[in-house]
């Protein structure tokens, strides 16, 4: 490992503290104490030389405020140099971060460097499409690509840290954060947990073009009541062990560096005070050894809460196992007090400065701080031809065809496509919410793509047709970069009608703006709104066939409008390449493969709905649409619009029977299940053969189905391949009712299919 040699304090000051104060300086880190010891003996020494002060300073984790015009001589920059402060939340730019780093490493007492944190959920420079839409890709391969590229380029901007993953299950798409996650199921969700951590962290954490990652929300976040931020969550601990804990854990075995707490509430106690999330399940039974971090201000919300004030709930979440406060600042009020009062020990307070330091140490910033101010390598990385390119075929790989009749798509044979909608050409609402730092000047948009795959040949033309709402009251509780480019309705439908006239097929591109969905943005409706209806409505009306692409973060409940819809394309919210991604698909150039993470609703009114989900003691008989007296609504079916698993492609697939190797298998056994998949179709392709178990009885309600493995195959046109899965015991265990992990004998049932709604099925007996 390269050490950094650089003098760590100027001449003139060490002369000044040796005479005047020796105590201040003399004790700096020098490399060669970073080089000739230890981790664990160079931690013991800091350790050993720390004030209070400065050990509860490394649980800091603020706000950076103003660094302008001289970061040197910002706030900030104050406290760090006083010991204060551990790192900096979502600071951007490499000169600022390096002044900053400066401050610590050559004006603190004892020269400990900060960890630099920001959210980096989809790309950095690059951006990739939203989290939800690259689980629908089904290849944790991508993302794992994806989290590469992006700690490739932020470590190029003084960055070390991200608060990614998100990997809380979602049920709720009422939630605006779904966007974040990968859906409804934890087995799926574990392997994009797991992937996440390897791209960002690869193995080995100290190289210069890694960062630490961090997963969250600890826990049980994407299961908020009514599908509304930050509100409680209320289920037993069975439920979030069988269905909500495993992609934690997939992360944590990945060998992530720190979780984050999350803001809402579990069995009536925060989360960011929650014992038994972060000390008895994180800490002691899954082994977890990083740092904890709590989420903005997480801490001092749990006043708010109503459990205690501010020294109250510092204790509460330090106790608990919170290692740094984000923003609040209550532990940089309160800890010390605590401390002097004998309600922490030193011994609690140096292990979490341990964590703090120990996590330092792995990014190579004692080894040299300046390790990820790097605008050299930064000039060769950020936005390259080649990350663009990854941008857009990981793009692609994520659009999932939800509707195709008549083999609308791909385009062909047209000599004039109609693109129409306020999301047509819209570059500052392709890339999502988390994209924060994205150069959406430098995208194109999708008519602009369209022209260019079509060719000379074809006339493109566009018109916006209404816009993104309008409901004023609706529009200005939330903010887009875009939103208030308003035009009168009227004249916008009307010359989108007469843009389309001759037109072979219009493309209606309908949606969410980015700001419709993410943090604080869940919805009571999940309809479009009323002006994209009108305007479906209308082109609908004129007998031209309409091929629907859905931006979004969410899924929508869009029964109507898919209906007028010839083809649906959900396209998501795609990133740097999202206008390239798109054409590539309308055209042909791919074939989607993609399949849905989340289910999508026929009416909000079904939300939460899931895969998932429990038989109850009067279900619904199959192919019924309504019986009085069983669980079911008198006005909708139970079924979602599109289920989990779900997703087209320009060419068809066909299953054979499951066949099972043997009707019985013991505790150290297993079975092979098969199945023959066909492509019936015109086309090569690609599809997720999905594999599902019930178990028939057991001791807490089992689910009627979940999803164990899938495999993903090449295919092409006419050709026919016999694809084979192992079960073991593992696949049959769950969490009992006093929560051992186990799997009781009895009969199974083994569903194979192209999505959770459309599977063929054998049994088994376990014995």
């Amino acid at each position: 490992m390269k050490i950094f040699k650089k003098i760590m304090m100027p001449a003139a000051v060490v002369v000044v503290s040796a005479v005047f104060a020796p105590e201040i300086f003399a004790q700096r880190i020098t490399a060669e104490e970073v080089e000739s010891k230890s981790k664990d003996e160079f931690i013991d020494g800091l350790l050993g030389r720390m004030t209070v002060d400065e050990k509860i300073g490394q649980l800091n984790l603020p706000s950076y405020g103003n660094v302008k015009p001289d970061a040197k001589k910002s706030d900030i920059a104050g406290r760090i140099t006083r010991g204060e402060v551990g790192g900096i939340f979502n600071i951007f730019g490499v000169d600022d971060i390096r002044a900053l780093q400066e401050v610590a490493v050559e004006e603190s007492r004892l020269g400990i460097p900060i960890i630099i944190g920001a959210d980096i959920c989809q790309g950095y420079k690059t951006t990739f499409p939203v989290p939800l839409a690259l689980s629908c890709s089904w290849k944790p391969e991508n993302i794992e690509e994806v989290a590469r590229i992006s700690a490739r380029e932020v470590s190029t901007d003084g960055v070390c840290w991200t608060y990614s993953p998100m990997v809380d299950i979602s049920r709720d798409a009422r939630w605006g954060r779904v966007k974040e996650g990968a859906g409804e199921d934890p087995y799926l969700g574990s392997l994009m947990a797991a992937a996440w951590v390897r791209g960002y962290q690869s193995d080995d954490l100290s190289a210069d073009t890694t960062i630490m990652a961090c997963v969250k929300h600890f826990a049980l976040y994407g299961a908020s009541e009514s599908g509304r931020d930050y509100n409680p969550v209320d289920m037993s601990r069975v439920t979030a062990m069988n269905y909500y804990m495993q992609p934690y854990k997939a992360a944590v075995d990945a060998g992530v560096g720190s979780v984050m707490t999350s803001f809402n509430e579990f069995e009536s106690v925060p989360a960011t005070g929650n014992s038994w999330l972060l000390r008895d399940i994180l800490r002691e039974e899954w082994g977890f050894e990083g740092f904890v971090v709590s989420d903005y201000t997480a801490i001092k919300e749990m006043v708010s809460h109503g459990v205690g004030n501010q020294d109250e709930v510092s204790l509460q979440a330090f106790k608990a196992g919170v290692d740094m406060d984000m923003i609040a600042d209550f532990y940089d009020g309160s800890l010390k007090r605590l401390l002097d009062e004998g309600k922490i020990s030193e011994k609690e307070l140096d292990a979490a400065c341990r964590r703090m330091l120990v996590a330092k140490y792995d990014l190579g910033l004692f080894h040299n701080p300046y390790r990820y101010c790097n605008p050299e390598r930064g000039e060769k990385e950020l936005r390259s031809a080649a990350n663009l390119a990854a941008s857009r075929r990981i793009a692609a790989e994520s659009y999932v065809l939800l509707k195709n009749d008549g083999d609308l798509l791909p385009l062909d044979g047209v000599k004039k496509v109609a693109v129409v909608g306020p999301l047509a050409d819209s570059r500052a609402n392709m890339c999502g919410s988390w994209a924060k730092d994205a150069v959406t000047g430098e995208y194109n948009g999708l008519v602009e793509n369209l022209r260019k795959a079509l060719g000379a040949g074809v006339e493109v033309v566009y018109a916006r047709g209404c816009n993104l709402v309008d409901d004023e009251k609706y529009e200005y509780n939330f903010t887009s970069r875009e939103i208030n480019k308003r035009g009168d309705g009227k004249e916008l439908l009307a010359e989108a009608l007469k843009v389309v006239n001759g037109a072979d097929v219009i493309i209606a591109a309908m949606g969410e703006a980015e700001a419709m969905s993410g943090e604080g943005a869940s919805r009571a409706i999940l309809e479009m709104p009323d002006c994209q209806k009108t305007l479906m409505d209308a082109l609908d009306a004129t007998g031209i066939p309409v091929a629907m692409v859905l931006f979004t973060g969410r899924p929508l409940a869009l029964e109507r409008q898919a209906a007028q819809a010839d083809a649906v394309l959900n396209v998501w919210m795609g990133g740097s390449e999202a206008g390239a991604a798109i054409a590539d698909v309308l055209t042909g150039k791919v074939n989607p493969s993609a399949k849905l993470t989340m289910s999508f609703p026929r009416v909000t009114g079904q939300c939460p709905i899931y895969y998932n989900h429990k038989n109850t003691g009067r279900p619904m008989a199959p192919e019924a649409w309504y019986t009085r007296y069983v669980s079911n609504y008198i006005d909708v079916p139970n079924e979602p619009l599109y289920p989990f698993g779900y997703g087209l492609s320009y060419t068809e697939y066909e299953y054979g029977q499951v066949n099972l190797s043997s009707d019985e298998m013991t505790a150290d056994g297993t079975i092979e299940a098969s199945v023959v998949v066909t492509n019936a179709g015109q086309r090569d392709g690609e599809e997720i053969v999905q594999l599902y178990l019930r178990d028939m009885v057991r001791s807490v309600t089992p689910p009627v189905m979940e999803l164990k493995d899938y495999k993903r195959i090449a295919l092409k046109a006419g050709e026919s391949r016999t694809v084979t899965f192992n079960i073991d015991v593992n696949d049959l265990k769950f969490f009992n009712s006093v929560l051992d992990y186990v799997a009781e004998p009895g009969e199974f049932t083994v569903m194979i299919g192209g999505n959770s709604l459309d599977v063929e099925s054998a049994k088994f007996v376990l014995k």
